[in-house]
């Protein structure tokens, strides 16, 4: 078996485009994925699941229909599952997002910045 570290700054150093989460483990049925994003995001919500963002570097508003949390480097925030909610960065923030395999980033919306899914780096 080979043992090795996954390294964050190393796996976002491998894409360049926004919105575009990218697998970079597993543990049982959810899914640990980086993401780079800048500007905002579409409302949306997931009804069956929670979704926890984690930001690695920069910082990254979320807005919800009744106010906002403002994320720093090393803080994390869990969105209930069937909260609606806009992600929002001024300037480039890279994310460790956490949710179950199949969630899809934009959840029942669909447009130009709903990403391919299960996509591995």
């Amino acid at each position: 078996m080979n043992y090795q570290a996954i390294n964050f700054k190393n796996k976002l150093g491998l894409f360049n485009e926004q919105w575009s989460p990218k697998v970079i483990a597993e543990m049982n049925d959810y899914q640990f994925k980086v993401v780079k994003i800048q500007g905002d995001f579409v409302w949306h919500d997931h009804k069956d699941t929670d979704e926890t963002f984690i930001v690695l570097e920069g910082s990254l508003r979320i807005d919800f229909r009744d106010g906002h949390v403002n994320l720093s480097e090393g803080e994390m925030y869990v969105v209930p599952k069937g909260i609606e909610h806009k992600p929002y960065a001024e300037n480039e923030a890279k994310v460790l997002l956490i949710e179950p395999r199949g969630v899809v980033n934009t959840g029942e919306e669909t447009g130009s910045q709903t990403a391919e899914n299960d996509v591995w780096i």
